[in-house]
């Protein structure tokens, strides 16, 4: 069957690394002693620790996660893991994100925040970049207790926007977040421009890619009207 996509009426966005750039948390760790490499590792084992919990019935927060993954690679200590941690509260938007915004903005599409992150960093670095009054809310499925990719965490996210979720669409820089967004039937939208060079291909494919934000909101514009 033809699996037939139309713009979408809200577009969701993630936020660690599609968003925003985790460049301070590498600093904050090579200031810690720790080398420059090791911000993916640790990224990527938080991913894991939170998959994992919540995969066998369990939840717990991105931060616990975070600061988890530090004390099983790293020497630091609990007050340093923190600090680290707190981090992610000074990130500032990549350079794409602004126009992508402005121009879902002026095609009169609503654009959201969807993460399992901590609450507040969207917000904290959407301002930072001056992009806060282009996204009409900034939602965490910490609020549910999920992590993404589960059905559960789009599909709350469909109905705190009061969309159907074949009209919301998922713009993220990983393809397990884009799987996650098809399978629980939103728009799915992926972006090489971050670390993640190309869609993983074990994966259906995404609805629409490209390789910066506009070009994501450009292909989703481009879909027909519903």
């Amino acid at each position: 069957m033809t699996d037939t996509r139309t713009r979408p009426d809200v577009v969701a966005f993630d936020v660690n690394e599609t968003l925003l750039d985790l460049a301070p948390v590498r600093a904050a760790l090579v200031e810690h002693g720790q080398p420059e490499h090791l911000l993916p590792v640790v990224f990527g084992r938080t991913l894991l620790t939170g998959f994992a919990a919540a995969t066998t019935g369990t939840w717990c927060s991105f931060r616990s996660a975070f600061e988890a993954s530090l004390a099983q690679v790293t020497g630091l200590t609990a007050v340093q893991r923190s600090a680290e941690a707190d981090v992610f509260l000074q990130l500032a938007p990549h350079p794409d994100v602004e126009p992508a915004l402005r121009r879902l903005r002026e095609a009169g599409v609503r654009a959201v925040t969807l993460t399992h992150g901590s609450p507040g960093v969207a917000e904290a670095g959407l301002s930072r970049g001056g992009v806060r009054a282009l996204v009409e809310r900034c939602l965490t499925a910490e609020t549910i207790r999920a992590w993404k990719p589960s059905r559960e965490a789009y599909l709350w996210a469909a109905g705190v926007c009061d969309v159907a979720p074949d009209r919301m669409a998922l713009v993220a820089a990983h393809s397990w977040d884009v799987l996650g967004a098809r399978r629980a039937g939103l728009t799915a939208a992926f972006t090489s421009a971050r670390s993640e060079r190309v869609y993983a291909d074990v994966y259906e494919p995404p609805h629409v890619q490209g390789g910066s934000l506009p070009d994501v909101v450009d292909a989703l514009l481009a879909l027909p009207p519903a």
